[in-house]
């Protein structure tokens, strides 16, 4: 076993360790989610050139390059319609293959964290076989994220127009003031039930809310944080190299290209990350359980 999952890990140690398999494993890891996501987004490249968008650079009117480039951005563009059906049908088929691709890559971290042989094939082949349970989860999660997101957001809606009749500078500060309050108090609960996914793979427990619950127990302030510092680092990854590239490209289908294959890098440190996370609330947890039972084991029988 890898020695590094054998003990429990502090925040910045979750960090090192998965930027550390990503970088080892990175050709299988990457393979894995490519295999998935590859075609969906060579569908959707296919469309936007079916729909009049340049391939190598679009540009749009203006004087200058960067207006140009800015006015190819344009939403009311005719083309922009194609692309728009691009980016909804891989919205559409990714919530079926995510999921797959996600457990795959689960899996092989677990093959690393007990010393196994794997291949790409073979991981593959172990997250079909929870396909529907895990399938299942999840869009049960997604309506219940959802659903915790519209309330707070009708509330402050109404807070917000309530106060700002009243006085516009309660209004504001009442809006921000339960946005900042909705936010993490909504945060903390979904990160409760965020590792349901992992129970479903290896635990076979479905939906796995109930699981992730008590394996969150004592940790959720961490791993709150920890999914926000991997986001962070997804969203400047994935921000950057698409104002760069898109200074050059404009809206062209290269630049879809090359931010999907960012996308599929940066799903795949966010993926390995989750596994780490999951299997260090494992060893904790599990450890909790043995002090438990050798406690139960010395008090004496009365």
């Amino acid at each position: 076993m890898d020695e590094r999952f054998s003990r429990p890990k502090g925040f910045g140690q979750i960090l090192d360790h998965t930027f550390s398999l990503s970088k080892r494993h990175f050709k299988d890891l990457f393979l894995i989610f490519l295999i998935f996501m590859g075609p969906i987004y060579l569908l959707q490249a296919i469309i936007e050139l079916a729909s009049g968008v340049s391939f190598f650079r679009e540009v749009g009117v203006g004087e200058t390059w960067y207006e140009q480039i800015l006015t190819s951005f344009d939403d009311t563009e005719d083309v922009n319609l194609g692309a728009d059906l691009g980016i909804a049908l891989v919205g559409l088929i990714s919530i079926f293959v995510a999921p797959v691709a996600t457990a795959a890559v689960m899996f092989a971290v677990d093959h690393m964290r007990k010393g196994e042989e794997y291949t790409v094939g073979s991981v593959i082949k172990q997250a079909f076989s929870r396909y529907w349970p895990m399938l299942g989860s999840t869009i049960l999660f997604g309506v219940i994220a959802f659903c915790l997101f519209v309330v707070p957001v009708i509330i402050i809606t109404i807070a917000g127009v309530v106060g700002a009749i009243v006085l516009p500078v309660v209004g504001i500060i009442l809006a921000i003031l339960l946005f900042v309050g909705f936010f993490i108090g909504i945060g903390l609960l979904l990160t409760r039930w965020s590792f349901y996914f992992g129970s479903v793979v290896f635990e076979e427990e479905t939906p796995g809310l109930s699981r992730s619950w008590k394996l969150t127990k004592g940790r959720t302030w961490v791993l709150f944080g920890l999914f926000i510092i991997f986001s962070l680092i997804v969203t400047m990854i994935s921000t950057i190299l698409e104002m760069t590239f898109g200074l050059v490209l404009g809206n062209s289908v290269l630049l879809s290209l090359i931010i999907n294959a960012v996308s599929i890098f940066t799903t795949m440190i966010f993926s390995v990350g989750y596994a780490v996370m999951y299997f260090d609330l494992k060893i904790r947890h599990d450890a909790d359980d043995l002090k438990e039972m050798i406690g139960e084991y010395h008090t004496p029988q009365i």
